[in-house]
C-alpha cells in the first residue's frame, strides 16, 4: 500500500526535530567558517517582518551570519527551510483548526535576491504577488520572472 505523502506542516516538524541545527563548519580548502541553520531559525526571521517590508533570502543569510558569528550561512539549506516554512504556513492558514501562528507568518514577504519572487512558493509566485499587491507593492514581469519594483526602498534593516 502506498503511503501517503507528508504535509508541509509535518515535513517543517520533522525538519525542526532533526538534532544537531544549527551547525557551525570550518572549510579547510577555503579557510571559513559557515553554518547550517535551524528551521526554526529560519522561520523566526521569517515572521519579523512586518507588513508593507520585504526581506531577501541574502538578508536573512547575513543576519544568520552575524548570529552565529561566522563568514557565511549555508544558502542552500536556508532556502529550502524558508521554501518549507512558506508552504506549511500556506497550508496552516487554509486548514481548518490550523496553527494560527504558523498560519499568520508572512511568507511573502521574502524575496530572492533582486527583489524576484519564488516561484517555488504556494502558488508558483502568483499568490506571492497577490498578497504583495494587497499591501502596495507594485510586482512587474522581468523576463520570466516576477519581481517587486523599487523593492530596495522596501527592505528592512538589520
Amino acid at each position: 500500500m502506498a503511503r501517503k505523502p507528508k504535509s508541509w506542516r509535518e515535513k517543517l516538524a520533522s525538519a525542526k526535530a532533526k538534532p544537531g541545527l544549527p551547525k557551525v563548519f570550518f572549510c579547510e580548502k577555503s579557510k571559513m567558517k559557515f553554518v547550517v541553520p535551524s528551521p526554526a531559525e529560519v522561520e523566526k526571521i521569517m515572521k519579523t517582518v512586518p507588513e508593507g517590508r520585504l526581506i531577501t533570502m541574502a538578508q536573512i543569510g547575513e543576519r544568520l551570519r552575524e548570529k552565529h558569528k561566522v563568514d557565511i550561512a549555508c544558502p542552500m539549506t536556508t532556502g529550502i527551510f524558508a521554501w518549507i516554512v512558506a508552504n506549511a504556513a500556506e497550508e496552516a492558514a487554509s486548514a481548518a483548526g490550523g496553527d494560527s501562528e504558523l498560519a499568520s507568518l508572512p511568507w511573502w514577504r521574502v524575496l530572492k535576491t533582486g527583489g524576484l519572487l519564488n516561484p517555488k512558493y504556494p502558488g508558483a509566485g502568483k499568490l506571492q504577488k497577490r498578497r504583495l499587491a494587497a499591501e502596495g507593492h507594485r510586482v512587474i514581469a522581468k523576463g520570466k520572472n516576477l519581481m517587486v519594483a523599487g523593492h530596495e526602498q522596501a527592505l528592512v534593516n538589520k
